[in-house]
């Protein structure tokens, strides 16, 4: 196979590419605009692979994804690419409904116009991945309500959730009207190394260890599902290889956790790793002095869970990493990284 990923090189999609080059024999094409979230760093372990091409392009660009469409000649398409983080959709949404919903747009076309051109076993074999989030569904009022299903109404809440939404539904159409061969994945909260430093989990790393305040928004109580980043690639491709056209797959992590409980669970492995006297601070300081309540996120929703019954009875697939140790290796990376918050 030839796969093609857009967003390659940020956090999710560097992962899948890491993996893929691992467990596989396929040729890898990566489409990237480079922007401020793609680190190609994450990628340097591969450099000189001749089973990875790399194309610096942004998606919105039809002409561009047709040539590399007629170069390459993808078997299937994995999606990742898009504008991600909620709080800069906030402050301006443009980016976001470009890429999300205009360039989702264009690779939707372009896709559609090759597999028409396809015929026989190369056809039947022929994958449109979308990958998005739980975030389309809005928020579950409480921490009793039931998770998100495959059923789950759309109800989006920050600009960046509308517009993953409405790529969901233009892939969507795409397949009944077109009849193009779509798979779609909603995945809860990622996180793992070469996460971008604006998350959470990587940005509480930064200001711990560099001894800024902690932001929490709010009293901290809001709960989200975390998806360790190599469960949710190895999910991916089992969705690929195994999955039903037309279907979509909630990816879970079956950890619940409130975000101030993430941030003392940061602080409390910052304290063992890096305790605060080595860097100058009074004996037995705990990092968690450092965390600072402010104002809540406009719109911010209350909670995030998945279920995912359908991919586990499915495709077989379920998480292997549990929440408090896929935590402690991720700190551990990052504090493993030269020149990380300092």
């Amino acid at each position: 196979m030839t796969i093609l990923i857009t967003g390659g090189c940020g956090f999710i999609g560097s992962a899948l590419i890491r993996y893929l080059l691992q467990h596989t024999e396929h040729q890898l094409v990566n489409l990237d605009k480079l922007t401020y979230a793609a680190n190609p760093a994450a990628l340097a372990e591969i450099a000189g692979n001749p089973r990875y091409h790399f194309k610096q392009l942004d998606i919105c660009d039809a002409a561009a994804l047709q040539q590399v469409f007629t170069q390459y000649q993808p078997t299937a398409i994995m999606h990742l690419a898009a504008e991600s983080h909620v709080d800069r959709s906030i402050a301006g949404a443009a980016g976001f409904i470009e890429t999300n919903i205009n360039g989702t747009f264009q690779l939707l076309e372009v896709s559609r116009h090759y597999f028409q051109t396809l015929s026989g076993p190369t056809a039947q074999q022929f994958r449109f991945l979308h990958i998005s989030t739980d975030e389309v569904y809005g928020d579950l009022a409480t921490a009793a309500a039931p998770a998100f299903t495959e059923q789950t109404p759309y109800a989006p809440s920050s600009p960046y959730a509308a517009s993953k939404a409405a790529s969901d539904h233009l892939v969507r159409a795409w397949h009944r009207t077109y009849g193009l061969p779509v798979i779609i994945t909603n995945c809860s909260n990622n996180y793992g190394p070469w996460q971008h430093a604006e998350k959470l989990i990587p940005n509480t790393i930064s200001k711990a260890l560099s001894g800024q305040p902690i932001p929490v928004y709010g009293n901290g109580e809001q709960i989200r599902d975390w998806l360790y980043v190599e469960d949710h690639v190895q999910a991916l491709w089992q969705v690929l290889n195994c999955a039903e056209v037309g279907q979509s797959y909630n990816i879970g992590g079956h950890n619940e956790q409130k975000n101030i409980e993430v941030v003392k669970a940061i602080c409390e492995l910052m304290d063992e790793f890096s305790p605060m006297h080595q860097r100058g601070y009074p004996l037995n300081t705990k990092h968690s002095s450092l965390i600072t309540y402010v104002q809540d996120r406009p719109g911010h929703d209350v909670r995030y869970a998945i279920n995912s019954s359908k991919i586990q009875a499915a495709l077989n697939w379920q998480p292997q990493h549990n929440f408090i140790a896929g935590l402690r290796r991720t700190v551990q990376w990052y504090l493993q990284q030269p020149g990380f918050a300092r």
